[in-house]
């Protein structure tokens, strides 16, 4: 019997359920006055995306702290991003009490991110008979793990808009393979998580420089190739070239434990809605 994984990306959708509701200033507080906007939202698109990929089994990761093993080799890592609001950090722990109320296993390793975790999940799966995996994110980084038999879905704005990436359209939509992102970003770098990659060089020319040559392996052997101004960038700023690609490889060699058989997508409403109600939180079971 085939078995199709979901694997939640859980951060990216509380974050982005958060801000997509707190712009208003709508911090939907309950009577003890914990905000639950975040929650509510990500409940919106978690269950919107169950009901979609129609899963056998769900798994949903999450990062443990801002300091993993990618700011201790590059401290600047993600330094620029501001702490999370006061509203959302109640958020963090209650969301998880939640999940767990669908029986959904929360993972998460310390010391590692939840793209991490995912790749890790996602790679020991994709040989198995009759596994079919779908990432569910909104973080691009992710592209890197589509290959056979896994499919990462982007989500875009609203709910249920979902951009899919399948080794079937990759090069369509990318103009690249799925294992060229990693060298892609090394080379335009992230502003989002603060690696600059080779100054100068964007996503359109590092595109071009991989349909032209593959990998930046290739690159640097024929650099004699390139203009002298290209020359200049990636001489100029060759450890960084390398540290980007370090920081943007997705570690699919996380020491964790995952059981698919913990995972199987069968809750019990009446768990569910007790932790809603306790939440005051009863309008979100109108989705279940």
């Amino acid at each position: 019997m085939k078995k199709n994984i979901l694997l939640v990306d859980g951060m990216a959708l509380l974050f982005r359920g958060y801000f997509a509701t707190a712009f208003t200033g709508n911090f939907m507080k309950n009577s003890q006055g914990i905000a639950l906007n975040g929650i509510n939202q990500f409940l919106r698109y978690f269950l919107h995306a169950t009901n979609t990929f129609d899963p056998s089994h769900v798994v949903c990761c999450w990062d443990m702290g801002s300091t993993t093993y990618r700011t201790e080799i590059f401290p600047k890592y993600k330094a620029n991003r501001d702490a999370p609001p006061e509203e959302l950090r109640p958020q963090f722990d209650l969301v998880k009490e939640v999940v767990a109320s669908f029986d959904v296993p929360n993972i998460g390793i310390i010391n590692y991110e939840a793209d991490d975790c995912i790749g890790t999940i996602a790679r020991q799966l994709k040989d198995k008979e009759n596994y079919e995996i779908t990432v569910l994110t909104g973080d691009l980084d992710m592209l890197q793990l589509v290959e056979d038999h896994v499919q990462v879905a982007i989500m875009r704005k609203g709910i249920g808009n979902y951009e899919i990436f399948s080794t079937d359209n990759f090069y369509e939509l990318k103009g690249i393979q799925p294992y060229q992102i990693v060298d892609l970003k090394g080379m335009m770098g992230d502003a989002a998580d603060n690696y600059p990659g080779v100054k100068g060089i964007g996503e359109k020319t590092g595109i071009k420089l991989l349909q032209q040559y593959g990998t930046i392996e290739k690159i640097l052997n024929n650099l004699e190739q390139l203009t002298p101004s290209m020359q200049k960038k990636f001489e100029t700023n060759l450890d960084m070239l390398h540290l980007s690609r370090k920081l943007a490889k997705i570690n699919c060699q996380v020491p964790l434990e995952y059981v698919v058989e913990d995972s199987v997508w069968q809750y019990n409403e009446s768990k569910v809605n007790e932790v809603l109600t306790y939440l005051e939180m009863k309008q979100i079971s109108y989705y279940m």
